[in-house]
């Protein structure tokens, strides 16, 4: 486990779990979720064509429907993720 390489993007942490991604630390305000609603095959993968995107408040005092703070849905993984890293940024930010 020591030698384990966590997968980043724009300098934030990626994290996944069969069809949710975890994108941003625990240790800040907020994190991105992303769950993969609709997939195609291509070839032999498995490709997202429906992800749905929401910015998350990391409280634990709140209340799980009251920590999700904007949400929508984005055609494609890297759609949704652009989307996710912009609201990451203007909420850590505190913008």
């Amino acid at each position: 486990m020591a030698d384990e390489k966590i997968l980043t993007y724009k300098g934030h942490p990626l994290m996944r779990k069969d069809n949710l991604i975890y994108y941003g630390s625990m240790a800040d305000s907020h994190i991105i979720m992303l769950q993969i609603l609709e997939t195609k095959k291509v070839g032999e993968l498995d490709v997202a064509t429906k992800v749905s995107v929401q910015l998350q408040l990391t409280d634990p005092a709140a209340k799980s429907r009251d920590r999700i703070v904007k949400k929508g849905e984005k055609d494609g993984l890297y759609t949704a993720l652009d989307f996710g890293c912009v609201w990451l940024e203007r909420a850590l930010a505190g913008k």
